[in-house]
């Protein structure tokens, strides 16, 4: 299987286009305040996914949204997956795949190795999400639940079932995300901080670098 890679946190139509070009196969929009990848003008957002459409599968980054703001990424946007980076539980992850009619992708934030038990319970068939994504708890105190640039004990993945399909976040970098996929087997990558030049400052050699080097595998 090809490694698949995901861009996280654009904000701009020339980076975008440097993600499209490079062959990422997600992008990712951030709607989230705090955030410095946060996509306020709904319009932007609007044209980032229409740019994006048919060359990469749009992703919506939200934590723990109310409805209002699912509806309105929903009808603005026309994510094909929304990316849920917040205490969502099984039974609210299914209600928002059902109410929105598209994929959903529950972050599992892991600090330990038994912090990854809880991805079984989220994927399919029984549970609402085709894949979860493995990224870093963040530290005690920290205001963004992820894209802190902060990598766990990869190793930490090792139990995780075959059966499980997982995309690995958490501080990658172009420079170590060759050794992330051998260590893991993932079969999916995403980025965000790790291809910053300041933060929610996309670097467009970054970019470039780390999908030709999650690709070269």
């Amino acid at each position: 299987m090809t490694m698949q890679v995901k861009i996280c946190g654009l904000t701009t139509a020339d980076t975008l286009a440097t993600a499209l070009d490079a062959g990422a196969d997600y992008v990712g929009l951030v709607f989230f305040l705090p955030s410095p990848r946060h996509i306020a003008d709904f319009a932007l957002a609007r044209e980032l996914a229409d740019q994006a459409r048919g060359r990469a599968r749009i992703v919506a980054l939200s934590v723990d949204a109310e409805d209002a703001l699912i509806d309105r990424i929903s009808a603005d946007v026309r994510p094909d997956i929304h990316q849920l980076h917040g205490s969502e539980t099984v039974a609210r992850s299914r209600d928002i795949a059902t109410r929105t009619g598209v994929d959903v992708m529950k972050v599992i934030k892991v600090r330990e190795a038994a912090d990854t038990a809880a991805a079984k319970s989220y994927v399919a068939p029984a549970g609402p999400c085709p894949m979860v994504l493995f990224d870093a708890k963040a530290p005690p105190g920290a205001i963004l639940p992820g894209g802190n640039g902060l990598a766990f004990d990869w190793r930490h993945l090792e139990g995780v079932p075959e059966t499980v399909p997982y995309m690995l976040s958490g501080g990658l970098t172009p420079e170590n995300v060759i050794d992330a996929i051998r260590l893991t087997r993932a079969r999916a990558v995403d980025v965000s901080s790790g291809v910053e030049r300041a933060p929610g400052e996309k670097d467009p050699g970054r970019i470039r670098a780390f999908i030709a080097a999650a690709k070269s595998l």
